[in-house]
């Protein structure tokens, strides 16, 4: 499995957005801060337990909730089609499922499902309602682009979010790092194989280009946040990166240039000038330090799984 892909067949519940990410914390009101002021996100709605905050049209791409320190608490899909059918889908497949609508003031009907290996609750939801926010300060993000978390098991959690929910296979790292696509993006979600951690590993925002993503590296400098690695570019993906950490500790990437698969039948990624392959395939890449980082030095974490 964490080399190729499954035979193409319809999936129970077919993702085409990752629409939001929720963490919870001891201290929301820190938390909160540090995405107004460093990232320049927007509160759409907040209470004294929780905030929806959002960097585009959607009504919420991060949720911030009081409790234990937490990343990656749940994660919500957005998906093509009828949520009855892909209730109907996942109940025929074995995969219990309920149907919420208390979930969040923008969500009303939503698919609830563990992630296998995690118990992560996996929330599927056809649209939001949308935000009320207007254009963002220079530094904000353009969007929530991916997640990397660690599994148990990488064929299980991989089969799960091919055969079921419809994503595709863009690359992998020897045989512990996949990484998943369900739209154009090259990765909207990514999986480490280990015992030893568990967890979130790293969320990610897309930046528009160069130039945004220096004005927001100046502008979280100005608020005493620092980078741990980075500037660079990863292999698979090719995305230019850089890794800060928020007031909890969880690593945030920003990144920009991310390979693209405009046109599936062809397989291939969009041409770059910094691809090592032409065509550019989905590929099984050597654990390598240049895999990691093509321009310079490695995290000694990233490879220690």
């Amino acid at each position: 499995m964490t080399s190729g892909t499954s035979p193409q067949r319809l999936a129970a519940a077919p993702v085409s957005k990752l629409g939001y990410v929720e963490f919870t914390t001891p201290d929301p009101e820190r938390l909160i801060e540090y995405y107004q002021t460093a990232l320049g996100f927007h509160v759409e709605e907040r209470s004294a337990e929780e905030a929806f905050l959002t960097t585009d049209f959607d009504h919420h791409s991060v949720i911030i909730r009081r409790g234990g320190t937490g990343a990656r608490t749940t994660v919500g899909y957005q998906v093509a089609g009828s949520l009855d059918a892909a209730a109907k889908r996942l109940a025929d497949a074995g995969v219990p499922v309920s149907r919420r609508s208390d979930i969040a003031p923008s969500t009303p009907d939503v698919l609830v499902l563990a992630e296998p290996g995690t118990d992560v609750p996996l929330h599927l939801y056809d649209a939001q309602a949308t935000s009320g926010t207007g254009p963002g300060p220079a530094h904000r993000p353009t969007k929530l682009g991916h997640v990397a978390a660690f599994t148990p098991s990488l064929d299980q959690i991989q089969g799960f979010y091919q055969d079921l929910l419809g994503f595709r296979w863009s690359d992998t790292i020897g045989d512990f790092f996949v990484f998943l696509r369900c739209n154009a993006d090259h990765h909207a979600a990514n999986f480490l194989e280990s015992t030893k951690f568990s967890g979130m590993h790293h969320i990610a925002y897309e930046m528009r280009d160069l130039n945004h993503l220096q004005t927001t590296l100046d502008h979280l400098a100005s608020h005493d946040y620092r980078l741990h690695w980075g500037p660079g570019r990863h292999g698979p993906g090719h995305n230019i990166f850089t890794y800060h950490r928020d007031p909890d500790g969880n690593t945030i990437e920003l990144f920009t240039q991310l390979d693209t698969m405009i046109d599936e039948a062809n397989g291939y990624f969009e041409p770059r000038p910094w691809h090592e392959d032409s065509p550019q395939v989905p590929k099984t890449w050597e654990v390598d330090i240049a895999t990691a980082n093509a321009w310079g030095p490695v995290l000694p974490e990233i490879l220690d799984h």
